[in-house]
């Protein structure tokens, strides 16, 4: 008997599933747990920069060098962290939002909240579709992230329009950039305010103008901040009640593109029935819980750390699957759509802002 025969081959063993992701997931968690301690440095958190937006950046780095060495290892776990632990993210998301923030902001508030999210997103894909010939895809990842809360709404979105990374990545990026510019931009505003009052006087009613209409959360934070932590306060509310109406508009999203499939209007024809966002039920559930305060708030504050890792995790998978090249191809246009809605969000909102208030008091 040879040496040879008596050692089995060690090609072609099928692996469990939990070996299969465990690679994969290991590599997302590296990339998250690195871009959570830089998101941590004052010059990027106090520019808006969260821990997702790190991330993404992170995995692109890594996804655009070296990662062809070992994506097929890492493949499948990468895969799960886009997928799931995108899913989870946004469920646990629930955890940083009460039903009683909608009692803070009043009815005026709420209502400002739905009429910049919907004629944002319908702006979004009437201009980026019409106007400048972009696919749906492209102009409603853009529009949910410019009218709900930036990075988390683009990739909860992804799922209901079953978007590819680069599509994803584009719209994430326009988030980034105008978001960014609203940190520098809306303290001046404020300043102007005072003269001309293009919105309602008062620390309070500036924090709801931000809150409405800046794309990430941590972005409102850093430009409210800027002004008084009496705006910042009012506007991460408006801003969370921004964020709670994620949910219905999920729903009223695969509602809307299985109608279309069933009539083959669009780009989605392929799709002939309604894909029920599941998570957005679970993340409307957690909330309702999260409402009567039944866990103590130092569990509540390790769930939304957790919560972050997991968010970080799936950015960091998407920026890994990112080719750079494909954005390249993806031209100006996309940018042109989200700065006409940074445009609007700006002016568009404080006029919503102004004629609200004025018939809501």
């Amino acid at each position: 008997m040879t040496t040879q025969t008596l050692i089995a081959p060690t090609y072609g063993i099928q692996r469990a599933p939990w070996q299969q992701t465990l690679p994969g997931l290991l590599l997302c968690l590296v990339l998250a747990l690195a871009a959570i301690e830089l998101g941590k440095f004052n010059w990027l958190s106090n520019h808006g920069f969260s821990a997702l937006t790190v991330a993404i950046v992170l995995g692109m780095v890594i996804g655009n060098t070296v990662y062809g060495n070992f994506a097929p290892a890492s493949g499948e776990g990468v895969g799960f962290s886009k997928q799931k632990l995108l899913r989870a993210g946004v469920v646990l998301y629930g955890l940083r939002l009460t039903l009683q923030d909608i009692g803070h902001v009043g009815i005026a508030g709420v209502v400002v909240d739905a009429l910049i999210l919907s004629s944002t997103f319908g702006l979004a894909w009437l201009i980026g579709t019409r106007v400048f010939k972009l696919d749906d895809t492209t102009a409603m990842l853009i529009g949910a992230g410019s009218a709900i809360c930036g990075a988390a709404a683009v990739m909860a979105t992804e799922p209901v329009v079953k978007a590819p990374a680069e599509k994803v990545t584009v719209a994430v990026s326009t988030v980034v950039v105008f978001g960014t510019a609203a940190i520098f931009l809306y303290p001046m505003l404020y300043t102007l305010n005072q003269q001309w009052g293009f919105v309602p006087q008062g620390a309070n009613a500036f924090g709801i103008y931000a809150g409405s209409t800046i794309h990430e959360v941590a972005q409102v934070v850093a430009a409210a901040r800027s002004v008084s932590v009496q705006t910042a306060d009012t506007a991460v509310i408006a801003k969370m009640v921004r964020v709670m109406m994620l949910a219905p508009f999920l729903i009223a999203l695969s509602a809307w593109l299985a109608r279309d499939a069933k009539a083959g209007a669009n780009n989605h024809a392929g799709k002939t029935t309604l894909t029920i966002p599941w998570f957005a039920f679970l993340f409307v559930g957690v909330v309702i819980f999260n409402s009567f305060a039944l866990l103590p708030k130092p569990v509540v504050g390790h769930l939304n750390d957790f919560d972050t890792l997991l968010l970080a995790m799936a950015m960091g998978a998407l920026g890994l699957t990112t080719h750079v090249s494909s954005i390249r191809k993806a031209g100006v246009k996309p940018l042109l759509l989200a700065a006409v809605l940074f445009g609007w969000l700006i002016v568009g909102g404080a006029a919503i802002n102004s004629v609200v208030t004025a018939l809501i008091r």
